[in-house]
């Protein structure tokens, strides 16, 4: 019996080291990833780098201001389109899962999950950008806003499933009216796991450029009208890396660090949020 029991414990420990052994392989190539980019990009990064527009083709210089404005006023409109509709999406189906509506809308949502993000931007091209005659932010921001929405509503739905039956009967048990147990009870028993699938899908558009090379198309000056071409760090990216000029190439760097560090505090934002409203139920 104990030569039984010391193969088991031999056999669990060998099991774990090679889930531990695994787990380090895969965090490899994230970790020269990330030191990577910071080796290029850190020199890159000083106040003129990010209080000035790009210099003119063939002088030295330059910034990413307009950039860094764009990205905030695009990603910044998409929250306003997405965030409100995926929570009140996730709401339906999480408290309507078998109706035949909650059926097909969860079905769309799955399959515009996996919509490649360039089909989005040329659909966005068709739908607003030819309409109105120009580029803009807010054919930019509509795009991302439709990468947003399965997110959003996905980890809203899932949230809710999870809170006990119980919270929502003790409340309308008591005489509340359904749409304030909703908002003042469900929510913000929820409010972690929302709040986590809203920077999620923040974090997964941050980066996007296919939708905006249809759409937002880049500006080389610094523009705060979403009717307007607007520049955004991954455009700007994908300009610089491209380009036959080195200067262009450490700016690149740059602009891929500032994102990569903006990315990074995101999530901890979000650690830390999700962490201090978070609920033992």
């Amino acid at each position: 019996m104990d030569a039984r029991i010391g193969i088991r414990n031999t056999k669990s420990i060998l099991f774990k080291g090679v889930i531990v052994f695994l787990a380090f392989i895969i965090t490899i190539p994230l970790i020269i990833v990330l030191l990577y980019i910071i080796k290029q990009g850190v020199l890159q990064v000083n106040w003129h780098f990010l209080t000035n527009v790009p210099a003119a083709v063939g002088e030295a210089g330059g910034g990413i201001s307009n950039a860094l404005v764009g990205t905030a006023i695009i990603v910044g409109i998409s929250s306003l389109i997405a965030i409100p509709v995926g929570i009140l999406a996730g709401i339906y189906l999480s408290e309507n899962p078998y109706t035949k509506l909650a059926y097909y809308a969860g079905l769309c949502v799955d399959i515009l999950q996996g919509v490649p993000s360039i089909v989005v931007g040329i659909v966005v091209y068709f739908w607003v950008v030819k309409p109105l005659g120009t580029f803009s932010a807010l054919s930019g921001s509509i795009a991302l806003a439709i990468m947003m929405l399965p997110i959003v509503i996905r980890s809203t739905e899932q949230t809710l499933r999870l809170l006990p039956d119980s919270l929502k009967e003790a409340a309308l048990s008591l005489g509340v009216p359904y749409h304030r147990v909703i908002l003042k009870v469900i929510i913000p028993c929820g409010f972690a796991g929302i709040l986590s699938g809203i920077m999620l899908s923040i974090a997964r558009i941050i980066g996007e450029t296919a939708p905006l090379l249809f759409t937002a198309f880049g500006n080389p000056f610094l523009s705060t009208s979403i009717t307007k071409p607007m520049e955004s760090l991954p455009h700007i990216i994908f300009t610089y890396a491209t380009s036959p000029y080195d200067d262009w190439h450490n700016l690149a760097w740059g602009a891929s660090f500032i994102l990569l560090m903006f990315v990074l505090l995101l999530n901890i934002f979000t650690k830390l949020i999700t962490r201090k409203w978070k609920i033992q139920l």
